[in-house]
Order: C-alpha cells, then sequence, then structure tokens
C-alpha cells in the first residue's frame, strides 16, 4: 500500500485522541465517584479497537518498508522487526500518557488527599475527664435557608465501623447535633439505612437531612434524564425513613457543566415542587475546587457549598467563603484537619486543648463558616470534638496549631499541591510516598503503608543516585530527596 505510512500515523493520532477523550474520560468519571454504570463505555470501547487497528496498521506499515526500492537496498527481516516494534511501542506509549494527561489533576491533588484516611480519625491521646459528656452549645445559620445548625455536625460516611452505628447516631442526636451529612454511595447505601432507622422516631422538623444526588453505586451522571435524578432522590428517601430531605448535594463536584447540568436543575425544581427536597447544594473537593465554587456562587442556584477547608488549605479559599457568605450562600467544612499527625507526638499528650478541638476552633473563627462536618464511628469522638462546640480560638489554641506547624515543618507533605511533581525527572509521585510514609510513621499503620508503597508503579530507590533537582520545589521547604529516601527504606519490604 502506497499510502500506508500516512495511513497509520493518522491512526494513531486518531488513537491517542480517543485515549484522552474516551479511556481518560471514562476513567476522570469513574475516580470522580460516578455511578459506573451510568458511564458511557462506547469511547473506551473505540480506544481499544483504535490501538489494535493502529497495531496492525503498524505490522502492516513495517513489513511494507522498501517496497519501491531496489532490491538491495530493502531493509533486512530483523531490521523491519526493530522498527515495527519500536513504532508500535511509541504509540502504545502515547495512548497511556494521552489517558495520563487526562488524569493528572486527579493523580497529582486530589486522590492523595481523599485517601487520607486518618484525617477524620485519630483521638487525642488523653482524654480529659472535663470533655464527658460535651454537647452542642451554639448553633449557626446556614446561609439563607432559615435553619440554625449545630456547629459541629454529623459525617456518617464511616459509621459503620462502629459496632453499634445507630446508637452512636442516637446519643449524637441526644448531645444536640441537628445537621447529618449521609449519602447513597457510604457503606453500599448502609449509611442512609442506618440514619433512617433513628431518624424515623425523631421530630423531623428539628433536624437538616443532607444528602447527595447519588444511587449507592455513585454520582448520577451529568445528562443523565431528570427522572434518573428523582429515582436516585427517591431511593434515598425510601432509605432514610423520610418524606423529603432538607438538601441534596452535586456530590465531589469537578466541573462547573456537571454543577449546572440543566436535567439535574429540572429534577431539583420538580423534586422541590413535590416536597421532597428543600435546598440544593454543591461538595467539592476537587482539583477544580476553586473554579466549581465560584460558578456556584454566580450561578444563583445553590443555597449551600460543602468544602474542604482547614488552616493552610487552598488557595483563596478565605476570599471565596466570604463572598459566598455574602450572597446569603451557607457554608458548610469538611476535612477540617491538616493530616492529623498529632496522633503519637509527646508534645501534644498533656495539652488540654487536642489538636483537633484546636483545629475545629479555627475553622469556626471563620464568621462566615455555618458549620463543620466531621465522621463520628466511635464513642470518643462525641466526647473530644463536642467539646469544641461554642468556643473561641484562644491563644492556646493557636499555639497548639502552631506547635502543630512547627512539628510538621519540612516533613508534612500537602499532597493536594503537587508544585513538585513536574521537577522530577522520573515521574516519581513524590506525593503518595510521602503520603505512605505519613501512614506508616504517623499513624502508625506501617503494614498498610508498606503494602500500598509496594503497589506504586515507580518508587524512591531513584532518588538514591539522583541529582536532586527537586531542590526547592516544595513550597513548604520539605527535602525532598532526604525524605523520599527515608521513605523507601521504612517502606521497603524486605524479602
Amino acid at each position: 500500500m502506497k499510502n500506508i505510512g500516512n495511513i497509520t500515523l493518522a491512526a494513531w493520532v486518531v488513537t491517542f485522541l480517543l485515549g484522552y477523550f474516551g479511556l481518560g474520560a471514562w476513567l476522570y468519571e469513574v475516580m470522580e465517584g460516578m455511578d459506573r454504570s451510568m458511564v458511557p463505555l462506547a469511547p473506551s470501547i473505540a480506544f481499544a479497537i483504535a490501538v489494535v487497528t493502529s497495531i496492525v496498521l503498524t505490522v502492516m506499515w513495517a513489513r511494507n518498508l522498501g517496497s519501491d526500492v531496489l532490491a538491495e537496498d530493502k531493509p533486512s527481516g530483523r531490521r523491519k522487526f526493530l522498527l515495527g516494534g519500536a513504532a508500535v511501542t511509541g504509540g502504545v506509549l502515547g495512548g497511556t500518557v494521552a489517558v495520563v494527561a487526562k488524569l493528572s489533576p486527579w493523580l497529582q491533588s486530589t486522590v492523595p488527599m481523599m485517601n487520607e484516611v486518618g484525617q477524620e480519625v485519630l483521638t487525642a491521646e488523653t482524654a480529659h475527664e472535663r470533655w464527658t459528656g460535651s454537647r452542642i452549645v451554639s448553633k449557626r445559620p446556614l446561609g439563607s435557608t432559615g435553619f440554625m445548625v449545630s456547629d459541629i455536625s454529623f459525617g456518617s460516611g464511616r459509621i459503620m465501623r462502629h459496632t453499634n452505628p445507630e446508637d452512636l447516631f442516637r446519643e449524637a442526636l441526644d448531645r444536640g447535633i441537628n445537621y447529618i451529612d449521609t449519602s447513597p454511595d457510604y457503606a453500599g447505601a448502609m449509611s442512609e439505612t442506618t440514619i433512617g432507622n433513628v431518624l424515623k422516631d425523631r421530630k423531623r422538623e428539628e433536624l437538616f437531612v443532607v444528602t447527595k444526588w447519588c444511587t449507592s453505586e455513585g454520582h448520577v451522571r451529568q445528562g443523565s434524564t431528570p427522572q434518573d435524578y428523582i429515582a436516585a432522590l427517591d431511593d434515598s428517601l425510601s432509605r432514610l425513613q423520610t418524606d423529603y430531605v432538607d438538601l441534596v448535594h452535586v456530590h465531589a463536584c469537578d466541573t462547573v457543566e456537571r454543577l449546572m447540568d440543566p436535567n439535574m436543575l429540572e429534577a431539583f425544581e420538580i423534586a422541590k415542587e413535590q416536597g421532597k427536597v428543600r435546598f440544593l447544594g454543591v461538595s467539592t473537593h476537587t482539583p477544580n475546587l476553586e473554579e466549581v465554587a465560584n460558578a456556584a456562587i454566580d450561578s444563583g442556584k445553590i443555597d449551600v457549598m460543602m468544602l474542604a477547608y482547614h488552616h493552610g488549605a487552598w488557595p483563596k479559599q478565605r476570599e471565596i467563603i466570604k463572598r459566598a457568605a455574602e450572597k446569603g450562600i451557607g457554608i458548610v467544612a469538611m476535612k477540617t484537619l491538616k493530616g492529623a499527625k498529632h496522633r503519637g507526638m509527646v508534645e501534644f499528650r498533656d495539652d488540654a486543648t487536642s489538636y483537633t478541638q484546636a483545629a475545629f476552633k479555627w475553622v469556626n473563627s471563620d464568621p462566615n463558616v455555618s458549620c463543620l462536618v466531621v465522621s463520628f464511628f466511635e464513642n470518643e469522638h462525641l466526647d473530644e470534638y463536642l467539646h469544641a462546640s461554642g468556643q473561641s480560638l484562644t491563644e492556646a489554641d493557636v499555639a497548639v496549631l502552631d506547635k502543630y506547624d512547627e512539628l510538621i515543618a519540612g516533613t508534612h507533605c500537602f499532597s493536594s499541591c503537587g508544585d513538585c511533581l513536574n521537577s522530577c525527572p522520573e515521574s516519581l509521585p513524590i506525593n503518595d510516598v510521602l503520603r505512605h510514609r505519613m501512614y506508616f510513621e504517623d499513624y502508625g499503620d506501617e503494614k498498610e503503608a508498606m503494602l500500598l508503597y509496594a503497589a506504586l508503579d515507580k518508587q524512591a530507590d531513584k532518588c538514591v543516585t539522583c541529582s536532586a533537582p527537586c531542590t526547592g520545589a516544595c513550597p513548604e521547604d520539605i527535602d525532598i530527596k532526604f525524605r523520599m529516601v527515608g521513605a523507601h527504606e521504612r517502606l521497603t519490604m524486605i524479602a
């Protein structure tokens, strides 16, 4: 074939595009938490077909090399094989790069942050007696909703870890919590079921119940019909054993297009008219948090925003929160701890104020924040967390936070940052490596940390002989090479 070379090149270009917009886009939606049954497979299948077609064409091209030259100038069979193999390898690598390029915002920032499992888990080393029986003593207006919510509120994402989750939730309500955050995709809908079993015996009008546009398998996908959205909400209402929820979130929203999905907005208006929901919200802790949050503010359609917020968190966070509050949007803070590295630090064992309480008081010291949501799944959480309710941020609290920042200086990787990643010539997942080291050293999860490290495609052994072009790339002044080499030494499994 005379034009086989041009045809093969065009096929690989199409393959790369399908890698980015096909398989890459499919994986992106899966990582965002979409219900997989709602994400079309056709683009991914097209990518697979394109890869096979491109490989076949490349083999044909290699075999056709030299067909238009004299016999003595034709390349040998071995050379054809090597050229064909190199072309196929390059094409496959190019397709892989296209897929990874689409996923890079999640891989570099949000996935590590979302995977910080200890963030809302660890309690103080010493439980002080005066914390016993702590309860909510302060409520705040939730934007323009007209509802006063407990300043520390109930997150149910991990509630099933408790041996008797219904009793834990019942006790939380008895202690004054009235804002309850749940979702169909928490523990395969068991979170909603647990909440509902307690909710049915309570005065519904005294509680503010929040769920998400989700199924038990993940988020309802952008572009789904209004009926699909409403069906998911109906399932939530059935599990929650209530006629309505106060708020439904577009959950873990990463794009303005999903936030403003016309079908979702139509479904909300229909459900609101039917009395199934009162307010619309958005939760976001994604690579495009700032863009999504600003779009939500400007849209005039969002009543509540749930944002990742802790001392030293996302850039421009305070400005976004202030602007939202000025528009009457309620602000709910989540992921309010900063790595939770205080566990095991002897410097914190005798503090009258736990790091958790100080961190909560810092968040609630922002008058534009309505409340914070934290996961409850241990009885100790009720005493420690609720002791911070209604308390002002004191000099002692600031000292605890400053001490915490001082102790983690040069060691704590803000894995939602990613500023250092482009400086590594080996493209090592620096944030993942240092996060696993944190699990090993600070959380005491040595086995899990080593397993996670072993599962990485690239490890930090390459840092030993590297010239360290990453030096100075960390805005927190972490000595990246030193920390990476130490991580490899600690996390490597010795046979």
